[in-house]
């Protein structure tokens, strides 16, 4: 078991508080000494500068996937030389109706030192991550791996 910690900080400012004209701007302070600038999406009248928590979100999933293959490929000695994702959530009403990130497609371009893995063996190791990757398997929504 392990904690993961992160703290998020915001402040009024001189803004007036109401949902039209409070400043949405935040910082994101990780243990590792990271600060990260954080906002709502420019639709909810965020910055569109700062991350937003939906994109962190689709990155978190996209990030995992991609530390859970390198892993599995280390371990059979397949040798990686680079890994592209450009992964995209998509918001809609989930189960219960309201918003959500329901779908998460990665769409990795991985390059290998030597001769490639045949798909079958690409596609086993995909499997495999998405199986083993920690966020993948805290979140219900759909995580798919285009070919």
């Amino acid at each position: 078991m392990s904690e993961h910690v992160v703290d998020i900080s915001w402040s009024r400012g001189a803004n007036e508080f109401t949902y039209d004209t409070y400043d949405r701007d935040h910082e994101w302070r990780f243990d590792g000494g990271v600060t990260v600038p954080g906002s709502a999406n420019p639709k909810y009248l965020g910055n569109p500068g700062p991350v937003d928590p939906e994109e962190a979100f689709v990155a978190a999933i996209s990030s995992c996937h991609m530390l859970t293959f390198l892993a599995i490929a280390a371990r059979k000695r397949l040798v990686v030389d680079a890994y592209d994702d450009h992964a995209v959530g998509v918001m809609a009403p989930g189960p219960t109706g309201r918003p959500a990130i329901t779908q998460v497609t990665l769409h990795p371009k991985i390059v290998w030192n030597g001769p490639e893995p045949d798909a079958a063996t690409i596609k086993r190791i995909h499997e495999v991550a998405h199986r083993e990757c920690f966020i993948a398997n805290s979140v219900t929504t759909e995580i798919t791996v285009a070919a």
